[in-house]
């Protein structure tokens, strides 16, 4: 029996994509606790609210601009206050693991043909650290922006850059921002629910696809090939 989820998919846009567009934050690099330690190093230097762990499920449910607001972030800071977060990150971009699973699956898509790039609003320094530390430098594409709410003109600019149709291109992501930002401009998007954003709250956003494990990818392009699949299963 074909998943709910693949055949609603399947009536709604059967063509299969010729590039997968990654985020990286949450989706490819689990980021969270480092991340988690570094905001509330920066609370203290900038003069927010430290985000407490049992704030933690609270916040995986708020938009950026909710946690912002959450946390007491002056708008006017939050350009330097992202600089300043991507600059630690990246002192500490060897403990940045890749998360179970996405190497193989990242490894195959590459030998299949697939055209891969990353969208991201950490900085092209630590993304490709982290792609070297991990042996998974098969990305043509990387663009970058500090602006936490600027994915749409992203996606946009690099599908133009790639000479791709929004039709033939697929967006992994694991935040709210990420679904919004894909539904304004088009793409069809699976986000991915090990990352920073709820299941619930990624879910009341209708995404094309909810991912539980990286394996699942592959029941989406089998639907989007018009192919029969169960979960965890590659087609042949």
């Amino acid at each position: 029996m074909i998943p709910r989820w693949i055949s609603k998919w399947r009536r709604k846009q059967p063509s299969a994509p010729k590039m997968l567009l990654f985020d990286f934050d949450g989706t490819l690099g689990d980021t969270f606790q480092v991340g988690f330690e570094i905001l509330n190093q920066l609370a203290d230097e900038f003069g927010f609210h430290r985000l407490k762990v049992e704030d933690i499920p609270r916040s995986r449910a708020m938009r950026v601009g909710e946690f912002l607001s959450f946390l007491g972030v002056p708008k006017t800071r939050i350009p330097q206050i992202a600089k300043r977060g991507s600059s630690e990150l990246g002192k500490r971009i060897h403990e940045i693991a890749l998360f179970s699973g996405l190497k193989e699956l990242l490894t195959e898509l590459h030998q299949r043909g697939y055209r891969l790039g990353i969208i991201t609003s950490n900085t092209e320094e630590n993304v490709r650290a982290f792609l070297r530390n991990h042996q998974i430098e098969m990305f043509e594409l990387i663009r970058c922006s500090s602006k936490l709410l600027g994915k749409a003109r992203m996606i946009r600019s690099a599908l133009r850059q790639a000479g791709i149709s929004k039709h033939e291109a697929l967006y992994i992501g694991d935040e709210v921002r990420d679904i919004e930002a894909c539904q304004k401009v088009g793409i069809r998007i699976a986000a991915v629910i090990w990352g920073y954003s709820s299941t619930e709250s990624l879910a009341g956003q209708n995404p094309d696809a909810l991912l539980s494990s990286p394996e699942q990818l592959w029941n989406v392009l089998a639907a989007m090939q018009g192919e029969e699949c169960c979960l965890n299963k590659r087609p042949d």
